[in-house]
């Protein structure tokens, strides 16, 4: 194995989902449901930016929300530091994620996680989003890696199958109960285990 891919929420980040519906529903408590589920999906589909899909919801400072809410609705998880202190030196490490690009980029510098990321496929970044195979290609593509030499690490099941049809051996993440027979870590601890 080479490299290392992983997804941001629900792996490198605590929140599997996020907090950012409730985040909205905090401060703006009549927004649309639907509408803002759409909405969030096209931010992360690079059809709207941060600020954009921010100020559609009604927020007057979008800059300030999109800090606040990643500062203060999200929670690192403090394993991702000593698993990647043990192993970013033996594989490159790379994130492959579902999210708005101005939302990843603020994260990863607010967390300290570029210096062990090599490459970032965001899917606001690119137009595609997991689980599309194509996300996976191009993520491959952008690496340089062959899908044999790559474990892809990603708390849903669905997500780590696409990555195992394509040939890379994938990792589900998290204490989420699956009837997947697909390799398990709980926590980076098990996950450096596998990894040894």
């Amino acid at each position: 194995m080479k490299t290392i891919i992983f997804d941001m929420y629900g792996v490198i980040i605590k929140e599997a989902k996020g907090n950012f519906i409730p985040y909205v529903y905090e401060r703006l408590p009549d927004t649309d449901k639907p509408q803002l589920k759409q909405w969030f999906t096209q931010a992360g589909s690079g059809l709207l930016t941060s600020n954009e899909f921010l100020t559609l919801l009604g927020f007057d400072d979008p800059e300030y929300h999109m800090k606040n809410y990643i500062v203060n609705y999200l929670t690192m998880d403090g394993g991702f530091y000593t698993f990647a202190d043990e192993f970013c030196g033996k594989y490159d490490f790379a994130l492959l994620s579902n999210d708005v690009s101005a939302w990843s980029e603020y994260t990863c510098e607010h967390y300290g996680l570029n210096k062990y990321l090599s490459h970032k496929i965001v899917s606001a970044d690119v137009g595609l989003r997991k689980p599309d195979p194509a996300i996976y290609t191009l993520a491959l593509e952008r690496i340089s890696a062959d899908p044999a030499d790559c474990v892809f690490v990603d708390n849903k099941a669905e997500n780590v199958r696409v990555a195992e049809h394509l040939g890379i051996k994938g990792v589900i993440f998290g204490n989420e109960e699956s009837d997947s027979n697909l390799l398990r870590a709980r926590d980076f601890a098990e996950l450096a285990e596998l990894m040894k």
